[in-house]
């Protein structure tokens, strides 16, 4: 028998094993990753403003509560999953939010994508009321949500940080310190920005080859061999039938929706703004979201980018 011959390491571990946590936004995102924190044995007080995304989480084990204040109460940790900076702002600073509610030792954890400046007032504030916090978005879309393989995009002290990927593990596939406050916000914003660029040259490629005659699975091992090669081209190449798993094969239903993405570009532009610098590139594809968005595609796959060059591409709607 043990007795009390606990070490100060195995009560940490059995601690993070056995936490409580506190979630807001149970969308898309929200839901699978409480599922993952679930199985691995945490106890998760999940809260969204649409009853049905508690209830489709309370399927898969997060205990459904009504209020922000529930959701926060006796929590070791609390995460947030949101759409746009000022619902993070409304969240955490407003009479009826997390500052106002949670135990001071609990580190907080915003996971949602906003916009630099909202990450910054969030450090700012949440340390005057006396907290810790990390800003921590995530790349991986929903698939890599349900997988528990997102990458997950960190800005905070040291410490926090560390203390913030024990509870993080169980949703990752890869977790980096980018720096501190808001340091994640922004790796986060700047990759996706990047993404899009390279996207909107895939899907000009794809078309010109096609215009060429060159059948497109040829150009596409041509390309990925070649100094053509991109992250969107391997995975999101917008013909279908090339690589299996870009949504061209699926009427271009979304892993990552042109409404996220216009948000995102929206975002480094913001910043960019602040900071004095001109993103011409980041402008162009920008415009090109905003027309699909504009044409009522926001809901499609971000690589239906293609209908902007060829209309009758295959795989869209009309």
């Amino acid at each position: 028998m043990r007795g009390n011959t606990e070490s100060a390491e195995e009560h940490d571990a059995r601690r993070h094993f056995m936490s409580t946590i506190g979630w807001i936004g149970l969308g898309n995102m929200g839901r699978p990753m409480t599922a993952n924190l679930v199985k691995a044995g945490h106890t998760v007080n999940g809260f969204d403003l649409m009853e049905i995304a508690v209830e489709e989480a309370a399927k898969h084990g997060v205990n459904p509560v009504k209020s922000i204040a529930e959701a926060v109460a006796g929590a070791d940790i609390v995460f947030t999953m949101l759409p746009k900076g000022e619902h993070a702002r409304a969240v955490y600073l407003e009479a009826d939010g997390v500052l106002a509610h949670a135990d001071t030792k609990a580190l907080l954890v915003d996971s949602s994508t906003i916009d630099f400046d909202s990450a910054r007032a969030l450090h700012s504030e949440a340390v005057k009321a006396g907290f810790r916090f990390v800003d921590g978005p995530v790349s991986g879309g929903v698939t890599g949500a349900e997988a528990g393989t997102l990458t997950f995009m960190l800005g905070g002290s040291d410490e926090d940080v560390a203390e913030a990927k024990t509870f993080i593990e169980p949703m990752a596939g890869n977790m980096f310190h980018a720096g501190g406050e808001a340091a994640g916000q922004a790796a986060k914003i700047v990759n996706n920005m990047m993404l899009s660029i390279s996207l909107q040259g895939v899907v000009e490629g794809a078309v010109l080859a096609d215009r060429f005659g060159l059948d497109p699975k040829v150009f596409y091992d041509i390309a990925t061999v070649s100094s053509g090669d991109s992250w969107p081209l391997r995975t999101w190449y917008p013909v279908p039938g090339v690589t299996e798993t870009a949504a061209s094969n699926n009427s271009f239903k979304p892993g990552f929706a042109t409404a996220l993405m216009h948000k995102d570009v929206g975002l480094a532009l913001a910043g960019a703004e602040t900071q004095g610098l001109d993103l011409p590139a980041a402008q162009l594809v920008h415009a090109q979201l905003q027309k699909l968005v504009d044409a009522g595609l926001e809901g499609l796959d971000t690589s239906a980018l293609i209908k902007n060059i060829d209309a009758k591409a295959k795989g869209l709607p009309e």
